[in-house]
């Protein structure tokens, strides 16, 4: 017990004796014989046993571990004003009162007020609590119950976030009853009951009633369940339904916010009826004065209760949609580990992570909306009830006139939603487009196409501007009737009631507050239709999930897996028969088979005959149809398609498990991964992009390798490992690790594959075909039988035998990345890094991304720099305020005229807002004469025409904001546009796409259709708290003395607030990515983690991010309850002011003028909650602007074109390339690529440039084509210095043949001729040319046939021959190969090869060779290595001078 608990246990035994000696004084009294009221004897009493019970309360909350307790402080708070009223007469009346009942009264009364005091002090935890070994524990807990309800536990955190921007560490952990562990089983438990219960339900629904009677005898109530199900077999019990089963989670704490909502209804009209009362205590002149104050103070304490009140509720329904979306992402997390492959079909990732953000997001939404659709109604009845008490009947047409404004907002918020559609439509074409543009830079930099793909984009653009500019024709209506509605309904309610009768007058008691009760109106009725659509988007939503969470499971018990037993095998399969779904016909027919323990079994058979299947049935993700399939021990697989997660290469491979130094090692060396390690950045510490994107293909095949071996299981499934990696790396890991001499040797093995030569060294062979194995047995054993295994041997041992010989012409195998030598012909480890660089050259953006460590100098840096290494610049966020040069940028682009004019006319009508109002207050001042008013008339017509200029002025304002952000969105993305188009190449090499796609998706979408909206409502907060303020001064002039010291308060808490919320936002963003793109993963890898049996950890994981990602939400709820309670506390203060002032100057006030100037006061809270949330959302979506910008300060390459010195338009005639003194590097801070470079070329030559990897070979044509500009020395082509022209002029005369053929998607036309050049005939013969014409004419829309994104509808090898159709098109003096036939088989490439000899005859053709055969009759060959052309000459020659052509063409084994 605490000294504080003793102390209040004290007081309160001591107020027990207090009251109590009352009563035993009454009893000593009547002894006395002096007779008192009864009172004085049941008070006492009363009063007695309540302060008993509530010490008895005090121990007992002591006792529960409540720190902080509600019930008591409101008790102590309510005792206190009761007795302040007794003290005041006790005071007055001190000399006839007995001074025993006096002095005990003064004990009792200071005793209650020191107990109030304590109250407000939250005890320390219990003792017996667990103890809490949080770091940053959330202060909610231990604060008072003051702090609690006014929010200022969370104060602690703003002053951090105020001094400097806060990170991720500052941030409290989530309270346990907030947290996934807490809140998902929870879930997850009730709708497996719930599901549980409709899956029992028999489906057909005959019954015998014998049966009927065997099931009574054993279970009551299942008879009567039957009995229903026969009389009424309806569809719904079928069903599971998913919102009982939320409403059983979540309903009890939600609950509480009905009691809370109801409480503010009903004191919100509190607010009208005190209005009311004053007035009259304006009028009547005798009235008292403490009439007024005590009014007065009414409605403060109503004020301030309503705002308390609404925030806890505000509260409560954002923790409930918080804890909503925690559970429904990790349901979904949790469901998708054990959905089955047929259901997985059902639903693609996108959908399932759209599940998880989108629909989960709208029951957050949701949860704050739904009390509405009982409250507006409400809401709507009491201020009908209340305006009719008022008016009459006359209200009714006010109704009629809100009542027609509903449907006019259905039909526009109707068109808003199709006109939305229509936009989004585009924006995708756009957005897609655009991400073409940005993967294919590199080609249309080089074929100077940008202006073509510019012009491409705008078309687009242009489309989605119309809708948008339709859409904000529709904005502004909705704007104008949302505003005038308040005020048609308020005039045609008045007109209705002066001209119905000449009796009726219009005071401003009945003016004022039907306008106080109108303003409360008009929230609920716009409301409505936001909370029905919404309601209707979650239901969608409700059903989605329900059926992704109904969809069937994994049967866990269809494969049994126990421990290892020296018994039959280690895998035994009996007579089973498997499918992937329950309805789909079996993939695999009575299998049988059994795998002694530690023995090596091969799987072969054609593609598609079931080889996967057979590892999927055995991992259990199949449907078992009948048999027995027992798997002894732990699984390890490795699949087809390599699975690698987004975390360092050490990660990937430990997957999980203790590290072990030794062990790590061994493995990493028998997968061959320790060349690629030097290779790697930072060593076995890199990071892997998200599916590995910075390692090839064979990289992670043998990463997945390495992660199964590590492992340490006892049965091993490999699903084809070996063939994504190259001949000599498959077998250095097939000795190491898969064969009977590798590390694995002394356990059971099951290997799917197609290399032949690996088969003798098998234990068993299974041969497949059509999903039954039709034998089995050793190598020798099959090969006598002659079967089916015999024949497959045959056919493959051919293909096999070609591939080899392919294989010597080209340097590098299968694979087009040599990294993958990972048993590299020892080299040294500086030139392994060339090597990776290498044969896909710079044309390839993977590639492109390592570029810059090409320098040998690079690899000796030392080791912290190393670890700093990372894939990209990351997309930053901005920290700090936002400049006001921002600002001014986004007038500029609206154009200055058109700013002005809005605020203009924003300006107008808030003006004539006022005039209408005052105009209302005089005439209500006007005297009553023989029970009728003078210039009714004249009074109505000009209150009208004031708010029809008003609405005049609204409508202008609208649409001038709409249309200049129409401007304004026009003029920053053609900027955008046109400044990334200029940007270098190395620009794109540093950016992630990613990044440049998000500017032109989601900041231009924000610029597009957030910005306006919240510029009007910004300006019309603003405008309409200063009108208040005006009408508050205009009543009551010595106001001015209080409203300045507000006002900075309250933007010292806004400053105060924005600082802290925008970060947090920026940290709940950043946090939330992770969620989706781990979520993502998992689905990628769902087999493997299965394999495993890792999924707890993975669910784990999962659960880290969502609580990371609710960390940085759940402050952000708080603060802005936080500086709601500040803010209205304010405007509390303004309505306090108003009133008092009112009341202190009523002799020299008109009715009329308090009327006006206490309703104005009364929106003024609404109004400061607003502009504050406006203004930061206005800073936080302005930053689209300031990223938008951002692109324009970049680097821009060279003009495209300049006008001075553009060449002829015949040049070059001649196509003589001479190169003097050349150099060439990368970026500034490296080493020269190319040095020194001397070389004559005269027109008409065919150069060959060999050369190793990494000798600089494609660095001779970005030179060229001036993707980087020279270090040194020049390029001259016919007398022209390159670097002197335009960028254009230069790249329309050279022609090139990229290494990997990039296509857009469109018509072939527009691939082959963007600007519409060339006729027709020209294009066929181009097509002739290239031997496509066949294909293209057999397309049914011959050149308009579409290409698909990135020409996946055309085979690598026709893609690359429309380049050359290009080439052919083009037709300019200078052509340039960059090894264009790497990806050709060889019939194409002598077709090729033959073409460029015979239509190029009198051209310059440089050629970047890596077969050589294809130089061999070339006049010249420049041999270049490290960056100096070491050989020049015929290739005879240099093949006499026994040089490093001629070792080249031995390695090829031309020689």
């Amino acid at each position: 017990m605490s000294n504080l608990n003793k102390a209040k246990t004290a007081l309160g035994l001591i107020l027990w004796i207090v009251c109590w000696a009352d009563l035993f004084y009454s009893f000593w009294e009547r002894s006395q014989n002096i007779f008192q009221a009864p009172f004085f004897l049941v008070s006492p009493t009363v009063l007695g046993i309540t302060m008993l019970l509530a010490t008895f309360l005090i121990q007992y909350e002591r006792i529960k571990g409540v720190q902080s307790s509600g019930v008591m402080t409101i008790f102590w708070l309510i005792s206190l004003l009761c007795a302040i009223v007794v003290f005041r007469s006790k005071i007055i009346d001190a000399l006839n009162t007995d001074a025993f009942r006096y002095a005990t009264f003064c004990i009792y009364f200071v005793l209650l007020f020191v107990q109030l005091i304590l109250c407000c002090f939250p005890e320390r935890p219990p003792l017996f609590s667990e103890t809490v070994n949080d770091p940053n524990p959330c202060p909610e807990f231990s604060a008072s119950f003051l702090s609690r309800i006014t929010f200022w536990w969370i104060t602690g955190l703003m002053v951090q976030g105020y001094r400097r921007p806060l990170e991720a560490k500052d941030l409290w952990s989530l309270n346990k009853e907030d947290k996934s562990e807490e809140i998902v089983p929870g879930l997850a438990r009730n709708w497996a009951k719930e599901w549980a219960k409709t899956k029992r339900q028999p489906l057909n629904m005959l019954y015998s009633p014998k049966k009927q009677q065997k099931s009574s005898s054993s279970n009551g109530d299942v008879t009567e369940e039957a009995e229903a199900l026969i009389i009424k077999p309806s569809q719904k019990s079928s069903e599971a339904s998913l919102f009982k089963v939320l409403y059983k989670t979540f309903g009890p704490y939600f609950l509480m916010s009905f009691l809370f909502k109801a409480a503010h209804d009903l004191l919100m009209f509190a607010g009208p009826e005190i209005l009311k009362l004053l007035i009259n205590f304006v009028n009547n002149k005798d009235a008292p004065n403490w009439q007024g104050y005590f009014y007065t103070g009414l409605l403060f304490v109503c004020a301030c209760l309503q705002t308390l009140i609404l925030h806890q509720y505000f509260h409560i329904c954002f923790v409930t949609g918080m804890r909503l979306k925690t559970a429904i992402v990790g349901v979904i997390y949790r469901k998708a580990l054990v959905i089955t492959n047929s259901a997985r079909k059902t639903s693609t990732v996108g959908e399932i992570v759209n599940l998880m953000s989108v629909d989960a997001q709208r029951f957050m939404d949701l949860a704050t909306y739904i009390n509405m659709i009982w409250s507006a109604p409400l809401q709507v009845i009491l201020a009908l009830y209340l305006l009719w008490q008022n008016l009459g009947p006359s209200v009714l047409a006010g109704v009629a006139v809100m009542i027609l404004l509903v449907p006019i907002n259905a039909v526009m918020a109707m068109k808003t939603k199709t006109y939305q559609v229509a936009q989004m439509k585009s924006k995708d074409n756009r957005i897609k487009l655009m991400n073409e543009i940005l993967n294919g830079i590199k080609v249309l930099k080089l074929y100077a196409w940008e202006l073509a793909f510019r012009e491409k984009v705008l078309e687009i653009r242009q489309k989605e501007l119309k809708v948008l500019k339709k859409s904000a024709y529709l904005a502004a209506m909705a704007t104008f009737t949302w505003v005038c509605a308040p005020f048609l309904v308020a005039l045609s309610t008045f007109a209705v009631y002066v001209t119905i009768d000449k009796t009726n007058v219009l005071d401003a008691q009945k003016a004022f507050v039907s306008l106080a009760l109108f303003n409360i109106l008009r929230f609920p009725l716009n409301m409505l239709p936001m909370v029905i659509s919404s309601i209707v988007e979650a239901s969608v939503s409700l059903k989605r999930l329900r059926v992704f969470l109904s969809h069937e499971e994994l049967d866990p018990d269809s494969i049994i897996r126990g421990p290892i037993t020296e018994a039959e095998g280690c895998i035994i399969v009996k007579n089973a028969t498997f499918s992937w779904s329950k309805n789909d016909p079996p993939s695999l027919n009575s299998i049988n088979f059994t795998v002694p323990e530690g023995s090596l079994v091969a799987v072969v058979g054609q593609v598609g005959c079931g080889k996967s299947s057979l590892l999927s049935a055995l991992l259990g993700e199949m449907d078992k149809k009948e048999g027995y399939v027992v798997v002894k021990g732990s699984v390890a697989y490795v699949p087809q398609q390599a699975w690698v997660q987004n975390a360092t290469l050490e990660d990937n491979v430990i997957f999980g498990r203790e590290m072990n130094e030794s062990r790590y090692k061994r493995v990493i060396e028998a997968c061959a991964l320790l060349p690629d390690i030097e290779i790697l950045p930072s060593g076995d510490k890199t990071e892997i992009g998200e599916k590995g994107v910075n390692l090839s293909g064979g990289q992670k095949q043998r990463v997945s390798l390495a992660r199964a071996v590590y492992c340490n299981a006892d049965v091993y499934l490999f699903d084809d490992p070996l063939s994504a990696v190259d001949a000599h790396v498959g077998k250095h890991i097939f000795e190491k690790v898969i064969g009977p001499k590798g590390i694995l040797k002394n356990k059971t093995r099951v290997l799917v594959t197609h290399a032949i030569n690996y088969l003798p060294q098998m234990d068993t062979i299974l041969v497949m075909s059509d999903g039954e194995i039709s034998e089995m047995g050793s190598y020798q054993e099959l090969l006598k039988q002659d079967g089916a295994f015999a024949e497959f041997l045959r056919t493959y041992a051919n293909a096999e035998q070609s591939m080899e010989n392919s294989d010597t012409n080209s340097p590098s195998g299968k694979e087009g990345k040599p990294v993958e030598n990972g048993a590299l012909v020892n080299e040294a480890p500086g030139k392994l890094m060339h090597r990776q660089l290498s044969n896909s050259s710079t044309y390839s953006r993977d590639t492109g991304k390592t570029q810059h460590q090409s320098s040998t100098a690079e690899l000796q840096k030392p080791l912290a720099e190393k670890n700093s290494w990372k894939l990209t610049e990351a997309d930053t966020a901005k920290t700090g305020r936002v400049k006001a040069t921002v600002y001014w940028d986004y007038m500029k682009a609206i154009g200055l005229f058109i700013s002005f004019l809005s605020i203009f006319l924003f300006m107008c009508n808030h003006i004539a807002s006022l005039a209408s109002n005052y105009w209302l207050s005089l005439w209500t001042d006007d005297p009553v004469i023989n029970g009728t008013q003078q210039y009714t008339n004249v009074r109505l017509g000009v209150y009208g025409a004031l708010g029809i200029s008003q609405g005049i002025a609204v409508f202008g304002y609208s649409m001038v904001v709409s249309i200049g952000g129409i401007f304004a969105s026009r003029h920053l993305h053609l900027n955008l546009l046109h400044n990334v188009l200029r940007s270098p190449m190395s620009f794109f090499e540093r950016t992630p796409s990613g990044n440049l796609v998000n500017r032109f998706s989601k900041e231009i979408d924000t610029i597009d259709s957030t910005i306006p909206p919240i510029i009007k409502m910004f300006m019309g907060s603003t405008f309409n708290v200063i009108g208040a303020c005006i009408i508050i001064l205009l009543a009551t002039p010595i106001a001015a003395v209080i409203i300045p010291p507000l006002g900075l308060v309250y933007l010292f808490v806004q400053r105060f607030y924005v600082a802290t919320s925008r970060q947090l936002k920026r940290l709940e963003s950043v946090s939330r990515s992770p969620v989706y793109s781990h979520f993502n993963e998992t689905l990628l890898g769902v087999s493997v983690i299965r394999a495993f049996e890792e999924q707890n950890r993975f669910i784990k994981q999962n659960d880290v991010k969502v609580d990371e990602n609710q960390k940085a939400y759940y402050p952000s709820i708080v603060a802005n309850r936080w500086l709601a309670v500040r803010l209205e506390y304010v405007g509390n203060c303004i309505v306090l002011f108003a009133a008092l002032f009112a009341v202190i100057a009523r002799n020299k006030l008109s009715a009329g003028l308090v009327g006006l100037s206490v309703s104005y006061s009364l929106q003024i809270t609404a109004y400061l909650n607003w502009l504050v949330r406006m203004s930061s959302e206005l800073e936080t979506n302005i930053v689209a602007v300031e990223r938008v910008k951002e692109y324009a300060e970049m680097e821009k390459e060279a003009e495209w074109s300049i006008e001075q010195t553009a060449p002829a338009s015949t040049w070059p005639t001649e196509g003589k390339v001479e190169f003097r003194g050349y150099g060439l590097r990368y970026r500034e801070d490296l080493d020269l690529v190319l040095k020194n470079i001397n070389v004559t070329i005269n027109g008409g030559e065919k150069i060959g440039i060999v050369g190793r990897t990494g000798a600089g070979k494609s660095s001779l044509t970005l030179g060229l084509f001036r993707i980087n500009e020279a270090a040194e020395g020049e390029i001259i082509i016919d007398g022209i210095n390159i670097a002197k022209i335009g960028l254009h002029d230069l790249r329309f005369k050279i022609t090139i043949i990229p290494q990997d053929p990039i296509l857009f998607s469109g018509s072939l036309r527009m691939n082959l001729d963007p600007f519409d050049q060339h006729s027709d005939e020209d294009i066929w013969r181009s097509l002739e040319l290239a031997h496509l014409k066949n294909f293209v004419s057999s397309l049914p829309d011959k050149l308009n046939h579409e290409c698909a994104e990135g020409g996946e509808n055309l085979s690598v090898g026709q893609r690359q021959l429309v380049c050359l159709a290009r080439a052919l098109l083009r037709k300019s003096k200078i052509l340039v190969l960059d090894e264009a036939t790497a990806a050709v088989d060889l019939e194409t490439d002598k077709l090729i090869q033959s073409t460029i000899k015979s239509q190029f005859e009198e051209c310059t053709v440089l050629t970047i060779a890596h077969r050589l055969n294809t130089i061999m009759d070339y006049t010249r060959v420049l041999v270049l290595d490290r960056g100096e052309v070491v050989e020049c000459g015929s290739p005879d020659h240099l093949l006499q001078e026994k040089g490093i052509f001629y070792s080249m063409a031995k390695d090829s084994g031309l020689v």
